[in-house]
């Protein structure tokens, strides 16, 4: 499949019309967990596309640019609306927290699991560790607020145990940078992978960053907050691995292939014969969109669609699913590692190696003081007080000897030598 090639509507004829941009929504108690982590990713997956054509039209002064992205960037809205409005009414925030967590070990670990590059590769695992750890802090907030249990959610796909914890993510900005590709050199697939989890990420961001404080308890609305944060860490850390050399042209072009392959891949793994049918629709104005972009950057920079895109045959497609043993893996290999860019390069380091002075334990002390009075951890510490042990969905023993416990929260692993 090649976008570029595949007939489209003009630009012009690919509005929606207000009944169309509220959809049927899905049940939440038949619906795929995989259904529902598709919507999470392609709402922010618009998202991007919303952030990325307002800053360009900020730094771009060309009248017919201007337009194109005004016409686009309102049907893009459109789509935006559409996907949010799938998530049911009664659909608590929480319960779609734990999607978005889900999605976040899902994704990231079926990126890795099918990446070349290196340096996407690390990134990926090193966040994935972090994701897994948020989905068991929630799911312990989810049992204890409302007595849910969050396996449930998840559909057993995805296992429940702690990660690398909440309370040793706290870095030093500066140390989740991370060395950018050059798109020139750079697989297709590296550079999607890059524009997709840094959308997804994204989105997870802002989500915390707007729902907090409408949670119904102190607790919570801490827990929001404190994870938004790690969030934050993450969203600069897969930003950084795209090439910031780009025109700007160039990265629209890149934007909107991306959502090409995004809507033709979530249309190809949708269960839901509704929800297909809206990601075929939205594959198809994409299309325009990509056109659009393709013929701008040919009369404006001389440059064409292949040299941001290759031949434009879309690589794998990404198609969402359980990742247990892979999780597991990176749990018993990468467990105690945080990040160090305070010597010659971008790196990560085991804990143990990171020298005594380095500002990762400088800024652990300024944010956590008492790591026993984080949110991350008081919710477990509720979790255990009240229940007798945390909550998980564990298929066996964690591959980690020092998370193993169930009646004490492990705030040292990765965090102290």
């Amino acid at each position: 499949m090649n976008p570029i090639k595949e007939k489209s509507k003009s630009l012009e004829n690919n509005f929606l019309p207000l009944k169309k941009m509220y959809p049927r929504s899905y049940n939440k108690e038949k619906t795929s967990p995989y259904t529902k982590t598709r919507v999470i990713l392609m709402n922010g997956t618009e998202f991007e596309s919303q952030w990325f054509m307002h800053n360009f039209a900020r730094h771009c002064n060309e009248p017919e640019i201007l337009e194109a992205l005004s016409i686009v960037r309102r049907q893009e809205q459109q789509q935006q609306k559409r996907i949010s409005c799938l998530k049911p009414i009664n659909e608590s925030i929480l319960e779609t927290t734990i999607a978005y967590e889900q999605l976040a070990v899902d994704l990231t670990a079926t990126l890795a699991r099918n990446e070349k590059d290196e340096n996407n590769i690390k990134a990926l695992n090193f966040a994935l560790l972090e994701d897994f750890d948020h989905l068991y802090r929630y799911a312990n907030l989810l049992k204890t607020d409302k007595d849910i249990d969050a396996d449930k959610l998840v559909g057993k796909f995805t296992e429940i145990m702690p990660g690398r914890p909440t309370v040793a993510e706290h870095r030093f900005p500066a140390d989740d940078l991370k060395p950018h590709m050059d798109a020139k050199k750079a697989d297709l697939f590296t550079k999607l992978v890059a524009s997709t989890i840094t959308a997804a990420e994204q989105q997870t961001m802002n989500y915390y960053m707007n729902i907090a404080q409408w949670y119904k308890n102190d607790l919570g609305r801490k827990l929001y907050a404190e994870i938004a944060m790690i969030e934050e860490a993450h969203v600069t850390q897969y930003e950084s691995l795209k090439d910031p050399t780009m025109s700007w042209l160039e990265q629209w072009v890149m934007h909107e292939y991306c959502e090409c392959w995004l809507y033709y891949s979530a249309m190809n793994d949708e269960s839901d014969e509704g929800i297909k049918k809206i990601w075929s629709e939205h594959f198809k104005m994409e299309i325009a969109h990509l056109k659009t972009a393709a013929k701008l950057l040919k009369k404006y920079e001389n440059k064409t669609f292949e040299s941001v895109c290759g031949t434009g045959e879309f690589p794998k497609l990404l198609k969402l699913g359980t990742n247990k043993d892979y999780v597991r893996k990176v749990l018993a290999e990468t467990i105690q590692l945080t990040a160090d860019n305070t010597a010659d390069k971008m790196t990560y380091k085991e804990i143990k190696r990171i020298a005594d002075g380095h500002r990762f334990f400088d800024y652990q002390n300024f944010m956590s003081g008492d790591p026993e009075k984080n949110p991350s951890h008081l919710v477990i510490k509720k979790a255990i007080e009240k229940l007798g042990k945390d909550f998980r969905y564990q298929d066996s023993d964690h591959p980690v000897k020092e998370l193993r416990s169930r009646e004490k929260d492990n705030v040292k692993i990765a965090r102290t030598k």
